[in-house]
């Protein structure tokens, strides 16, 4: 799906991150357009999540702005601020389900929460949602009840019960086994072309980042700031910085085929 004569949804403008006098990264700078796949990928603690929680409300910048839609966030009342992040959707790496709720209940949460229907209502657009995610008839289960896959699936259902216009995900593989990882990938790049919506998705998981991406951006411990952004086949192809280089071909001479040729590959051998 071409995105890039989409409007920008999102700008990260001059972003600085920092708790107290320690710097995190600063100088983010991003444009991220309407249905677009957005990853925010580096090493380990290099601020990938930090970043994503800053563009979620939970962290004010301490330098910088976000804007969505060309509205600054951090600028905004208090007011405007919450009608803002009611059309956010946010899949946390645990997934974050209520183990005594149903995975019904789970996804009904936010609609008993938000809005005014009826229970009726909520049960046929929670239902809705577990179907959308290949969760059709396991409504009535309880998470314990359920793989790890199966749970994420379900949390990706629960963010998208109030038709989020941006889903943030925060390590979606992280747990899976490589099918479920591989399933889940597909999963995303089906309800972005369906949905029409805006995903951004912390990752460091090589393959799926070489899958779904549309956009980037690489952050780096060792400087603090961001190294790169783009499109991560684009940089497979022609970045010469080493460390880039370096993350996007550490899965080794198959990291930046498409997964036919990787399936060829391994089928001859």
């Amino acid at each position: 799906m071409s995105t890039g004569t989409s409007p920008v949804k999102i700008e990260i403008r001059d972003l600085t991150m920092a708790f107290g006098s320690f710097v995190v990264m600063r100088d983010i700078n991003a444009k991220i357009r309407q249905a677009e796949i957005f990853i925010i990928m580096g090493g380990s603690g290099c601020g990938k999540s930090t970043l994503l929680r800053h563009m979620i409300g939970l962290k004010r910048p301490a330098k910088g702005e976000i804007f969505y839609d060309g509205q600054s966030f951090w600028q905004a009342t208090d007011e405007a601020r919450q009608e803002r992040l009611r059309t956010f959707g946010v899949l946390f790496q645990s997934g974050a389900l209520w183990s005594s709720m149903t995975l019904e209940e789970n996804v009904g949460l936010p609609l008993g929460e938000y809005t005014g229907l009826s229970p009726a209502e909520i049960q046929e657009i929670a239902r809705l949602k577990l179907a959308l995610v290949g969760l059709k008839g396991f409504e009535e289960f309880y998470p314990a009840e359920i793989s790890g896959g199966m749970c994420k699936r379900a949390g990706l259902a629960r963010a998208m019960a109030l038709d989020p216009d941006v889903l943030f995900f925060d390590e979606p593989s992280a747990g899976l086994d490589p099918i479920s990882s591989r399933n889940l990938d597909e999963l995303i790049l089906q309800l972005r072309d369906s949905l029409g919506a805006t995903f951004v998705v912390v990752s460091h998981e090589l393959q799926s980042i070489l899958a779904i991406a549309d956009n980037s951006v690489f952050l780096d411990t060792n400087t603090r700031t961001m190294r790169a952004e783009g499109n991560p086949r684009e940089m497979l192809k022609s970045s010469t910085d080493p460390y880039v280089r370096e993350f996007l071909t550490r899965g080794g001479p198959a990291a930046g085929k498409s997964a036919e040729e990787r399936n060829t590959t391994a089928l001859s051998h």
